[in-house]
């Protein structure tokens, strides 16, 4: 097997577009990335599983963005639901998330829940954050569907208007997890690249489009020997031209350390400063992301 075939089997997003159509298309596995992400956290299966899913959507989503220091950040959010937060952000091909929630209301409620007995009433908001144009776009819509691929569907419709076709799997078997996602969407005129298209949604090209991207089955999207590039000629073998844009290889990126950490406490006020020192006379500070804790001696700050 080539090193290019390896590249794009797991851990990596591939950026494709069918010109003819006027679609652009993203696919996305992550593997021993995700085992990364999940290992401080002690999430039971159910919740393993949906941020698995929803870290690859993370990725999707964020290889969209086409300044290389460009942020893209993933927040579900309820008042009342056994899950009241989910967030996921990507940078620079780096991911990472977390899900807060209430283990005793998750145990009492169904084996296998879909989104709504998670969530319940929420909405889903989604932050583009490019700092080389100062272009910052949230789009924020209610949660609506049985699954995170149908919440991005309804979002990708409601706020940004363009037709798009989301599918995501996740599963854990002996070497760990394991992730894929695809998302393929309607561009007007071919055109690749913009931040914010807004299209029909009646064009004549999408249906087909929708179709074949639509038929990809979940154990194609997380097969480990299948490279992405196999897969996109699986379903789009018969098209005219598959251009294919390059790949972005993932890792799990927390940027949280010591040295930040103290950057940010330093611009407190000595007396708040004090007003944050534990039992031990330390200052902890603790990072959601990666369930680690960070002690920082007030000394070390001045």
């Amino acid at each position: 097997m080539s090193e290019t075939a390896q590249q794009l089997q797991s851990d990596v997003t591939l950026r494709v577009m069918i010109p003819s159509r006027d679609a652009r298309g993203r696919l996305a596995r992550l593997d021993k990335t995700l085992d990364a992400v999940l290992a401080n956290h002690d999430y039971p299966p159910v919740l393993e599983k949906l941020l698995a899913e929803a870290l690859v959507m993370t990725a999707l989503l964020g290889s969209l963005l086409k300044d290389p220091n460009g942020q893209l950040t993933v927040q579900a959010q309820t008042e009342n639901g056994i899950i009241d937060l989910l967030v996921c952000d990507y940078k620079g091909g780096e991911v990472r998330g977390h899900i807060r929630h209430d283990p005793k209301r998750l145990a009492e409620g169904p084996a296998d829940p879909n989104l709504f007995s998670l969530f319940g009433k929420g909405y889903l908001a989604i932050t583009f954050d490019q700092p080389a144009t100062k272009d910052r776009y949230q789009g924020v819509v209610p949660l609506e569907g049985e699954s995170l691929a149908q919440a991005a569907e309804a979002f990708f419709s409601q706020s940004e208007q363009i037709p798009s076709t989301v599918r995501l799997a996740a599963r854990k078997d002996d070497a760990g997890w394991v992730a894929g996602g695809l998302m393929f969407q309607h561009l007007p005129e071919g055109e690749e690249g913009r931040d914010r298209l807004h299209t029909k949604l009646d064009h004549p090209d999408w249906p087909h489009v929708a179709i074949l991207a639509g038929s990809v089955k979940e154990e194609e999207l997380v097969d480990r020997e299948l490279a992405l590039d196999a897969l996109v000629w699986r379903l789009f073998h018969e098209e005219d031209e598959v251009r294919v844009l390059g790949d972005i290889a993932l890792s799990k990126g927390c940027r949280c350390d010591a040295d930040y950490i103290r950057s940010v406490i330093a611009r407190f006020p000595a007396e708040e400063r004090a007003h944050m020192l534990d039992d031990d006379g330390m200052i902890s500070v603790d990072c959601a992301f990666c369930a680690t804790s960070f002690p920082i001696d007030p000394a070390s700050i001045d």
